[in-house]
């Protein structure tokens, strides 16, 4: 998008000359009359460049300078004046002021100032971005994500690249992928992350209760409210929330969530007024949100809002080479939490748990490493340490193996879920997390199934 330009000025040809000459510069141009409208085009808008007469009939050019640095501290402010002074010229520099220019100029001279003014001002951003990559990449608590095969290391890639801009994201997998370790990453190595970094489940809670956790509300305004509350989006400025499972949403929140991105400001439930709100948002869901977007039961324009840089992260069985790593990454993890020597694999268990197809990703193989990690009490772990269902492959294979003519979805489906409830003992929340579903979701399934 081409940088955009506010002209303050009270003389209106000179207003008017000075809009024709930006605007052939390939410049967007705003005016203002004095500092009342100027103040008012800040509000609406953030321009990337002022250039301010000293002398306006309802005030002070400095006071025009003084609010653009308010709102954004970096922005250049040209100041111009017919009658210079030396008192004038220092009030400027103290004041910040990126030029102080005297009338009349020339209409080359005056494009040529802008443009270095702009040109100044984007190596000022990437200078800064640049800089908070580095330290953060240096900083000692800054752990990179755990993964050398090809497919992962392009997420990294383009997670580092993108992490020290604004841009909204949309993190992409199936359950148990990693998609909040991946945000907490990009949070550490953008420039707000001396910020906050707070989340919720969309999925977790129900729609009166997500929104007043996002927005907050105000006394009264539902049975139980009685006191105002300040909502997560609120309390996450100058940081990133992470908004996961943003699938899940009702119509009515994602409605709201839609104008808080276009706005940047929230509506508390119960009020009337709005607060802004400054944060980053990183969302992550294991839907289709396209094919969620094509059955209409997600807002297209609210897609293309979350889906500004798309991160998918592939799961665990096609990133194979990444297990032994993983591996040794949670045994040393959670023998330092009990005060122990980390154990090694023997190469039958390292066998074991490469060849196995891990459909609930790296957050199954770190819940079944720390279950053998408590049933192991030498240096070694050995196969018979791992969940059983580890050790039995076969009924893996039973699922879409099994001579049955011509199996349905859902009778693939039933198999596959009574296998995973078999594996996990009947235990249907662990069930439930390797499938990927909700707990009430597969409470549905067994109920349609026969299975409760």
């Amino acid at each position: 998008m081409a940088p955009t330009i506010l002209v303050v000025d009270d003389e209106i040809a000179l207003l008017e000359t000075l809009r024709i000459l930006l605007r052939r510069a390939g410049y967007e141009v705003r005016t203002a009359g004095g500092v009342a409208e100027a103040l008012a085009a800040l509000d609406d808008a953030r321009p990337d460049l002022l250039v301010v007469d000293i002398r306006l009939p309802d005030g002070d050019g400095l006071a025009v300078l003084r609010a653009a640095h308010e709102r954004d501290a970096g922005v250049p402010v040209v100041l111009m004046t017919a009658q210079a002074t030396l008192e004038s010229a220092i009030r400027a520099v103290n004041e910040g002021a990126y030029y102080y220019l005297l009338k009349p100029f020339g209409a080359d001279e005056f494009v040529a100032l802008c443009r270095r003014a702009l040109e100044a001002r984007q190596l000022r951003r990437e200078n800064q971005e640049l800089r908070s990559l580095v330290q953060q990449l240096q900083a000692s608590d800054v752990e990179r994500p755990v993964g050398r095969s090809r497919a992962f290391r392009e997420v990294l890639r383009l997670a580092e690249t993108v992490a020290p801009t604004e841009a909204t994201i949309l993190l992409t997998g199936e359950s148990g992928t990693g998609k909040e370790v991946l945000a907490r990453y990009i949070h550490r190595l953008s420039a707000r992350a001396t910020g906050p970094f707070l989340s919720i489940n969309c999925a977790a809670l129900p729609e009166g209760l997500l929104e007043s956790e996002l927005f907050g509300h105000v006394r009264g305004a539902f049975t139980g409210a009685v006191r105002d509350k300040k909502g997560l989006l609120t309390a996450a400025r100058g940081g990133t929330f992470f908004l996961d499972e943003v699938g899940e949403m009702s119509a009515a929140t994602q409605a709201k969530l839609l104008r808080t991105l276009q706005e940047r400001e929230i509506t508390p439930v119960g009020a009337t007024a709005h607060v802004p709100i400054d944060v980053r948002f990183i969302a992550a869901t294991n839907k289709d949100l396209e094919e969620e977007v094509r059955r209409g039961t997600f807002r297209r324009d609210l897609f293309y809002r979350l889906n500004v840089v798309a991160i998918h992260l592939p799961p665990l069985r096609e990133r194979r080479e990444d297990i032994p790593l993983l591996a040794e990454h949670f045994l040393a993890r959670w023998a330092q939490a009990q005060g122990r020597p980390v154990p090694t694999l023997t190469p039958a268990a390292l066998e074991l748990i490469c060849g196995y197809a891990w459909p609930g990703n790296v957050r199954e193989l770190e819940n079944a490493l720390e279950y053998a990690l408590v049933l192991s009490h030498g240096q070694t772990i050995t196969p018979e340490h791992l969940p059983p269902r580890l050790r039995q492959p076969e009924r893996g294979a039973l699922v879409s193996e099994r001579p049955v003519p011509n199996p349905t979805l859902e009778a693939i489906e039933r198999a596959y879920i009574l296998w995973v409830l078999q594996a996990e003992g009947g235990n249907k929340t662990r069930a439930a997390e390797v499938l990927g579903i909700d707990p009430s979701t597969l409470h549905r399934k067994l109920r349609r199934y026969g299975l409760a």
